[in-house]
């Protein structure tokens, strides 16, 4: 069944309903001015549908902006599955939800989340055409956070030229919160570009693994520990909501960027990016620096190709130093700037080709 979204902006959202696996999805597409809409597929046990309407809603709308301000020819798409990904998720299930997808006929492609992992993909893609995100071994990229954690290194030099005049990280102190996958993979890259690298994380075990690895690396033991270190960039590379009031108030960093989704935890006017503008603190938005994984799993609609991949992710410089120069030539925060940008870019549109 497809319904219109009543007073949001979203062309279409499907809702999918299988009896026989059990599936609940919702699908939801925003925008495909610049492309198909592209975006993961979460899984989570939402207790009632709303909450996941209101969430696929929200998600869908962020990827247009992230697709654009990537330079892709993709619009913005999400989609979630309601229940414990732990218990509910069987190859049923997963495929009833590639029939929905591609019942769409390429309007929506969909990739990993929350919840679902390459192997889920391979899965979806047995019944359709339109699932990135798979193993190598099915012809996909992978493991996305190699060009996640590559764009943020690139956004982090174009703000480090934006402020400083050179586009090295060397000599500069950063800290990074989390050391997962995003995270660990940035701190080989700043330390090869002569950064000095504090790091923390809430496993013990990870950030061992890191400085087995990189013993050149310090790390503190806990975030407020991190606040209290003299820095030049801060990296949030975990949980979102990492910029609040009294973060914001007590970093020393000159620059904020990092991989972590939705950093800011008040977006609205007089919130957490005007103050960090207040404080002369550069911000690089998360969906402007982090969406070398996106990058990555639209390539593999043309044949993952890693260097391909890799030199359209290292755009990720020049889209962050237009959005720096876009925000100081308007006296706005680098947050509005991107959505500007974004905006202008979804207007002017491209032709639809994507279509089979």
């Amino acid at each position: 069944m497809v319904r219109r979204a009543g007073s949001t902006d979203h062309e279409q959202v499907v809702f999918c309903h299988d009896r026989a696996s059990g599936l609940r999805a919702v699908i939801a597409i925003h925008d495909t001015r610049l492309g198909p809409g592209l975006g993961g597929t979460r899984f989570f046990p939402y207790a009632t549908i709303e909450d996941a309407v209101s969430d696929v809603l929200r998600l869908s709308r962020a990827m247009s902006y992230k697709n654009a301000l990537a330079g892709l020819a993709h619009g913005g798409g999400k989609a979630v599955i309601v229940g414990d990904p732990a218990t509910e998720k069987t190859p049923e299930l997963l495929e009833a939800y590639g029939r929905f997808v591609e019942s769409l006929g390429g309007r929506y492609v969909t990739a990993c989340d929350v919840g679902t992992y390459v192997a889920d993909m391979d899965v979806v893609a047995r019944t359709t055409r339109w699932a990135t995100g798979r193993s190598p071994e099915n012809g996909g990229a992978g493991d996305s956070s190699l060009l996640t954690a590559y764009g943020v290194f690139e956004g982090m030099r174009a703000a480090a030229a934006h402020v400083w005049g050179e586009p090295t990280l060397a000599g500069r102190r950063v800290g990074i919160v989390g050391v997962g996958k995003v995270g660990r993979r940035l701190a080989r890259h700043l330390v090869e570009d002569g950064a000095s690298v504090v790091v923390t994380d809430v496993s013990a075990r990870a950030i061992e693994a890191l400085r087995s690895d990189l013993p050149e690396i310090a790390a503190v033991p806990d975030v407020p520990s991190m606040l209290g270190e003299p820095l030049d960039i801060y990296a949030p590379c975990a949980l979102g909501g990492a910029l609040d009031a009294v973060t914001v108030e007590r970093l020393s960093a000159r620059i904020v960027c990092g991989g972590a989704n939705n950093q800011l935890v008040d977006e609205g006017p007089g919130g957490t990016a005007d103050r960090l503008r207040e404080r002369g603190i550069t911000y690089c938005p998360d969906y402007l620096v982090n969406a070398g994984g996106v990058i990555q799993v639209s390539d593999e609609l043309h044949g993952f190709d890693l260097e391909r991949a890799r030199k359209a992710t290292s755009a990720i410089f020049d889209h962050t130093t237009e959005v720096l120069r876009t925000a100081d030539e308007h006296g706005i925060t680098p947050a509005e700037a991107a959505d500007r940008v974004a905006e202008g870019r979804m207007a002017a549109g491209l032709p639809h080709l994507w279509l089979p």
